[in-house]
């Protein structure tokens, strides 16, 4: 790993799910910025795309180096370094801002052929506003629905997870589940929540 720093501004910091995973791993941390756009998913995270000039508001994290550390945040981020083209992001080292200078980290910008008319883009960058004033969807979920959508992302395709009719219709007016004949299964949304939760 040339850098043993990266800029964190995007899906997985919304829940903390990236400093969680990596907690083990962090020697410091320090508010910083990078120069790009950010969008918002379906689900409600942001992503930090490349081609933009905002000012975006993010942490530098630097890790402890480590061989498995590149592979752990390569998997965290969505990049996948042998076929790039299909990964959700991709990895770069680009100069990011801090209060003490410019310093070299790895960057995971959103992949562009990944940017569609679903995502949404956030003026200014302002990504932690929007995320205040409408949280994502995984946030919201009440214990009920987020218990279920946990079984239904755990079990096989053809498992059958009972569901009471209320918590159906309101799965169902949420978009995270489908109705499959004799099982019900989570849609791509929902799949998408199920990874955060």
């Amino acid at each position: 790993m040339s850098t043993n720093s990266v800029f964190i501004c995007d899906a997985l910091t919304g829940g903390d799910l990236f400093l969680n995973k990596v907690q083990n791993l962090i020697v410091s941390s320090e508010e910083a910025t990078v120069q790009g756009a950010v969008y918002r998913s379906k689900v409600g995270f942001p992503f930090l795309a490349k081609s933009g000039t905002d000012s975006v508001q993010g942490l530098l994290v630097r890790l402890n180096p480590s061989d498995m550390c590149i592979h752990i945040l390569d998997e965290l981020m969505g990049f996948f370094p042998q076929n790039p083209a299909q990964g959700l992001t991709h990895r770069e080292v680009v100069k990011v801002s801090t209060s003490n200078g410019s310093v070299e980290a790895f960057v995971y910008f959103l992949n562009s052929e990944k940017i569609s008319s679903e995502l949404k883009y956030i003026e200014n960058g302002d990504w932690q506003r929007v995320l205040v004033e409408k949280p994502p969807l995984p946030q919201k979920l009440t214990e009920r629905q987020r218990n279920y959508i946990q079984k239904l992302g755990k079990s096989s395709g053809r498992d059958i997870v009972p569901i009471d009719l209320a918590l159906y219709r309101e799965l169902m007016n949420l978009e995270l589940v489908i109705d499959k004949g004799r099982r019900i299964a989570l849609t791509k949304l929902g799949q998408e929540v199920y990874r955060y939760l």
